[in-house]
């Protein structure tokens, strides 16, 4: 080995003895003031039936959705990932900062390997000093995010409450989506075959593994909410849909954001939401209707042109009064529901969110803007070819750019930042104290 790169390596073996453990001291004393919390995460097939038709597939726990992760602002969390199926996965933490710790962040083949049939792994989940409200987790490995996912509950650091009164309840709200097959399978072929005239579509959407009533052989297994008159409680909604924005609205019931994303937001009343794939809604609902059964909807918010059909299904659950009083036959249902089309409620949605911004909970936005970037993200036919055949399919790009699959672990050459020819000595002694 040339002698500047000995030099190089013997630098940073004294940054490696002498300033990481100064650093980890520094961290494991800031990390003290919360719990550590520590779950398993069993991935295996589970037999379901659903619209009157069973099948199996992937869950965490045999739960669809999977387990919830529930912690107070400034706790550390543990989950040993045992994969018992005959797929390998990973397993992301969406919306989770995890600062100083993206080998654990989970998208497989940019962060880490798939975790193995049979084998297990650890993550170390840390969320960002900030982070308070809902969030989630879920699979990161083709499309079998579809049944492995579930929510994360931040509450607020114990001796501290939230930034409106405390709510008398909560109720967590994973909206799904059901396909009747093997997703990976279904998209495959759908890849092979693509037209812009149809869809590799859900057969139904959930809520909380359950289409409704509306849907053949839904009845009885309808997700219900109970509440009591005169009360006010919390939703937590997550969108764990597979690429569709939706609307949610509670018949007769108006919604009152005040979070997204694991952050606080300014109160906003409206009558429905709509909510992006991935993202995450708290909102209040008071209790303040006549006794009985209203549902709660969830349909697609599309912009694709009215000829190219789409499963126009609504998944509902029921927002359930205590009391005595006859039940309806039929619950109420919301005609403050917007159309799968509408545009000027779905488009008008997002300039409502505005950040709380108090001295509690503030946003640190930065004034001085040194550089400006334009990027369009887009969609688009991409051509190339393959062991001497033409081919077309659908691909998302940056600027045009598509991303193509790197010879070598970008994160594995920074983690490992010792390795010679992959970051200069300066850089990586920089990045040290990031």
């Amino acid at each position: 080995m040339k002698s500047k790169e000995m030099m190089g390596l013997k630098k940073m073996r004294f940054l490696l003895e002498v300033l990481v453990p100064a650093l980890l001291t520094g961290m494991l004393a800031s990390m003290a003031e919360g719990r550590t919390h520590y779950y398993d995460f069993v991935l295996k097939e589970t037999n379901f039936t659903r619209l009157c038709k069973s099948k199996s597939m992937m869950t965490v726990n045999d739960s669809f959705p999977g387990p919830v992760i529930r912690i107070h602002r400034g706790d550390l969390v543990y989950v040993n990932v045992h994969n018992q199926d005959d797929f390998g996965v990973t397993i992301h933490w969406h919306g989770v900062k995890q600062t100083r710790n993206p080998w654990s962040d989970g998208p497989d083949h940019i962060t880490q390997c798939r975790i193995q049939p049979g084998t297990n792994f650890t993550y170390k989940v840390i969320f960002g000093e900030d982070q308070e409200g809902t969030l989630w987790w879920h699979a990161h490995s083709d499309w079998t995010r579809a049944s492995v996912h579930g929510a994360i509950v931040i509450l607020p650091a114990e001796g501290t409450t939230y930034p409106f009164p405390k709510p008398d309840g909560e109720h967590l709200v994973v909206i799904g989506s059901w396909f009747s097959g093997d997703l990976n399978k279904e998209f495959e072929e759908f890849f092979s075959n693509q037209t812009f005239e149809s869809l590799l579509d859900d057969n139904a959407f959930t809520i909380n593994g359950e289409p409704g009533d509306l849907v053949p052989c839904g009845r009885e297994t309808t997700d219900r909410y109970l509440v009591d008159y005169g009360k006010t409680y919390l939703l937590r909604i997550v969108n764990a849909v597979v690429n569709v924005e939706l609307f949610f609205a509670i018949s007769e019931h108006n919604l009152t954001i005040v979070g997204t994303d694991g952050t606080y937001t300014k109160p906003k009343v409206i009558s429905y939401i709509m909510i992006a794939p991935g993202q995450t809604m708290d909102v209040l609902i008071t209790t303040n209707q006549s006794l009985g059964h209203y549902y709660m909807g969830a349909r697609r918010f599309t912009t694709f042109s009215e000829n190219v059909s789409f499963d126009n299904m609504t998944a509902t659950a029921i927002l359930q009064y205590r009391g005595n009083y006859t039940p309806p036959v039929v619950p109420s249902f919301p005609t403050n529901l917007p159309t799968f089309h509408d545009s000027e409620s779905g488009l008008g949605f997002l300039p409502l969110l505005r950040s709380l911004a108090t001295p509690e909970h503030p946003v640190n936005v930065p004034l001085n803007i040194t550089t400006r970037m334009f990027i369009t993200a887009s969609i688009n036919l991409i051509n190339y070819t393959h062991e001497g055949t033409e081919i077309s399919h659908l691909g998302g790009s940056l600027n045009n750019i598509t991303f193509m699959d790197p010879s070598s672990s970008v994160l594995l050459a920074y983690y490992r930042y010792w390795y010679p020819f992959v970051y200069s000595l300066i850089f990586s002694i920089f990045i040290l104290f990031l």
